[in-house]
């Protein structure tokens, strides 16, 4: 019988000290975001694919050296280039944008992140984390190895432009300057419009902003009084064909531009009630093309990198 009850309380002790040690363990911490390679693209562009826990995988980043920029170098300014949705990524703005000339002469370093087809430049209720990606894992890891200091600005087109005034306006103080080309500034709108649109792109709003009830938070012109002291730019065309379509003035109309200039004016008339300065350039005829923003994007440079 003694040795009945002292196995008893043997077992009893090992059972509390393993449940003590489980208890007591710390939370486990998620994998930290980091570099996996780097590759020179030509004498200025370095191409960095990182490991993101935050956008759920290996994500591509493209940076763009200013022409004094040495290794060691520090106190860069930085410019943020976002895309649009649906096609090309992050390599339009490489590739079809004309980036590498119209930054030639810049004393910045150009960091254009790669936002997923349909990102949307937000963390998802049930999703990638696209906005930490952007403005918490792409900074560490990007900004001290090309020696970038306190001084940002952010740009983008279409859905880009929305994640541009989107960022500026949920992280105060992090970018002084913020331009949209053609930018999606008020999802609100058309919330129908914007639902079909999204789930033709296989994307439930539900998923991306929540119930329309959480879109303000997501939405420019919901948070323009947030963007007070960022000089902003914003420009957009009305949809008939302009002077930079190759077509000519046809008789097709770009009804996507002309939603879009909708909501532009609706963003800057936010703004004026607000009490917040826009540089505006709506500039009449334009669709929602590339020569419009390589020359929105010209003219932007100035207000985003005085």
């Amino acid at each position: 019988m003694k040795k009945i009850v002292t196995w008893l309380v043997l077992v009893a002790v090992a059972a509390t000290g393993c449940r003590g040690t489980a208890e007591s363990a710390p939370p486990s911490v998620p994998p930290a975001a980091r570099i996996v390679s780097q590759k020179a693209v030509d004498g200025r562009t370095d191409e960095l694919v990182i490991d993101s826990p935050a956008a759920g995988g290996r994500r591509t980043v493209w940076v763009l050296k200013p022409a004094a920029w040495q290794p060691g170098s520090t106190g860069w300014r930085a410019l943020y280039l976002l895309h649009g949705c649906c096609a090309g990524g992050a390599r339009d703005w490489l590739e079809t944008g004309e980036v590498a000339r119209l930054t030639a002469r810049l004393d910045a370093v150009v960091i254009v992140p790669e936002g997923g087809t349909m990102g949307w430049y937000a963390d998802w209720r049930r999703g990638p984390a696209w906005e930490t990606f952007h403005m918490t894992e792409v900074p560490r890891l990007v900004e001290p190895r090309y020696g970038v200091g306190t001084r940002r600005a952010i740009a983008g087109f279409s859905m880009g432009g929305h994640g541009a005034f989107g960022y500026a306006a949920r992280h105060p103080g992090m970018f002084e300057a913020a331009a949209s080309f053609s930018g999606v500034l008020d999802i609100r709108d058309d919330v129908a419009g914007y639902r079909a649109f999204m789930a033709d792109n296989g994307v439930d709003t539900e998923d991306l902003w929540g119930d329309p009830g959480a879109w303000p938070e997501h939405n420019p012109s919901d948070l323009v009084a947030r963007l007070k002291g960022v000089r902003l730019y914003v420009s957009c065309g009305d949809g008939a064909p302009g002077p930079l379509d190759s077509g000519g003035r046809g008789g097709w109309f770009d009804r996507t531009e002309a939603a879009i200039m909708r909501q532009n004016r609706n963003f800057v008339a936010a703004a004026k009630k607000a009490g917040v300065t826009v540089t505006t350039d709506f500039y009449g005829h334009g669709t929602h093309t590339w020569p419009y923003w390589i020359r929105s994007f010209e003219r932007a440079l100035p207000v985003l990198l005085p």
